[in-house]
């Protein structure tokens, strides 16, 4: 018996196959995270070997230890994946890698720690105590050292996203100009514009092709193999355009990325809030007291104790250098302006001759510094001990004083003089929300060199969006702006 094929003659439905340019960008990705998985298996094994040994070396028990190193490494690994640390979107930039390191390293420590005393394997504390501190610093190093070498290569060229910015040309303008950092990974390759206008888009004397109108950025994408689209700004009444444009996409493109200048200010504290039917951009708005507060002290206090410790080894030297070199004080004791406009007064080693704020007044039309500030590259008041002080940074070591007795924060905004705030706006006032700082986003940013809108940009971000993880990123990128000494004058 004969049995009949039947055949469906509608329309058929054929998923999206991979572009060769997607799968190009998918392959160096994979080969990239499976080297940061090697990487992390390889510190955390030595890590936990050197925890066991040093167990049975202090304790002498080997009772249970091989057994819950074991189980410490099979949980930090999966606490690692699990956390989303080798996720593309948060390496390279940013501190939300090294935050999941970090949060997928304690949870593993904590719940290992629960279960020893739970079974009462009090034998095992040498290797969770140990083992801690040392695996944290050794993956952070290592990632640290990962995004050095992946920034290496996006300098050339290689592992970046290939990228299509579209909208309005104002807004696309600054999405590219935002984009340029090579860390990023962002190689913007052309613009697609709402206007229509072919006319190239051009940010700081770089000229970017206009490759065509938005209606066609899918077509446009897979003509000249982008891999990411950006949406600076998105056709006014035509609430379906993403979601349309990301059918499109499919097989094109690897990320469809939503521009928003709203993010420029409040991007940590924006989340998604799901309802049935509309989805929903939540923002947190941003609070100035509570534990978080609470946790910042006592990392200033830390700090500041540890440094003063040093600092007090040095500060001899700095002092006879001082006075031999000009007559006056060591010490340069000025009034500024705290948390909530209170008044205190900031230390600095005395870097200039001791009339310096009597001849302020002459040398005001000769000002290189940007907005309210004074800055001279050149400054006559500056002695030859205070320019070499003031390259390297040294003559703020002082007001980690100013931080252990709570003026000050090691992280914040630059502390402005009284005649300063007294020109602030309503918008600018925000900055006194929180402690002055003795580095901030400014100082590893460009500091003098940066114009007044960007440095009150910068302080109105971190006063709105900090967090621990970013002040300990500031600090280190601190310590290489001071070896660099680029902007100090």
């Amino acid at each position: 018996m004969e049995v009949a094929s039947e055949t469906f003659t509608g329309p058929i439905a054929v998923s999206p196959r991979c572009t060769p340019t997607l799968e190009r960008r998918r392959r160096w990705e994979r080969r990239f995270r499976w080297c940061l998985r090697v990487s992390d298996l390889a510190v955390i094994l030595v890590t936990v070997g050197l925890g066991v040994l040093l167990q049975q070396l202090l304790s002498g028990v080997v009772s249970t230890t091989p057994a819950t190193g074991a189980m410490l490494v099979a949980l930090w690994l999966l606490l690692l994946s699990g956390m989303h640390s080798r996720d593309m979107q948060c390496l390279g930039s940013g501190t939300s890698e090294y935050q999941r390191v970090a949060n997928a390293t304690v949870l593993a420590f904590g719940a290992i720690a629960i279960l020893v005393l739970l079974l009462d394997w009090s034998g095992d504390r040498v290797l969770i105590f140990a083992a801690l501190p040392i695996g944290l610093v050794a993956l952070l190093t290592t990632r640290w050292r990962w995004r050095h070498w992946l920034r290496d290569r996006r300098a050339s060229g290689r592992y970046t996203s290939r990228t299509l910015v579209a909208g309005d040309r104002a807004d696309v303008e600054y999405v590219i100009r935002t984009l340029q950092a090579k860390e990023h990974g962002f190689h913007v390759v052309g613009a697609a514009l709402l206007s229509g206008d072919r006319a190239p888009v051009v940010v700081d004397d770089r000229r970017y092709p206009v490759r065509g109108p938005v209606e066609r950025v899918a077509d446009i994408a897979s003509r000249i193999g982008a891999d990411t689209i950006v949406i600076a700004s998105r056709p006014e009444n035509d609430s379906s355009f993403v979601r349309e444009l990301s059918w499109q996409l499919e097989g094109t493109a690897a990320n469809l990325v939503l521009s928003n200048q709203l993010t420029d200010v409040v991007g940590p504290r924006i989340s998604f809030r799901p309802v049935e039917g509309l989805p929903m951009l939540q923002i947190r708005i941003p609070s100035y007291e509570g534990g978080y507060y609470l946790l910042k002290r006592g990392l200033d206090i830390t700090v500041s104790a540890l440094a003063l410790a040093c600092i007090a080894v040095i500060a001899p030297v700095l002092a006879l250098a001082i006075k031999l070199d000009s007559p006056g004080p060591v010490f340069f004791a000025q009034r500024r302006v705290g948390r909530d406009g209170r008044l205190f007064t900031m230390y600095k080693f005395r870097t200039m001759v001791v009339d310096a704020e009597q001849r302020l007044a002459e040398l005001q039309q000769q000002n290189e510094g940007a907005g309210l500030l004074f800055k001279m590259r050149r400054d006559p008041r500056v002695t030859r001990v205070g320019a070499v002080l003031r390259k390297l940074s040294i003559d703020e070591l002082p007001q980690f004083w100013n931080v252990l007795l709570g003026d000050m924060s090691v992280v914040g905004p630059r502390p402005p003089l009284p005649n300063e705030v007294t020109a602030y706006d309503g918008r600018i006032v925000r900055r006194l929300y929180v402690k002055p700082g003795i580095t901030g986003p400014w100082q590893v940013s460009g500091r003098s060199d940066l114009s007044w809108d960007e440095s009150v940009r910068l302080d109105l971000s971190y006063v709105e969006n900090w967090s621990l993880m970013s002040d300990l990123q500031i600090m280190w990128r601190t310590a290489r702006v001071m070896v660099q000494r680029e902007g100090a004058y």
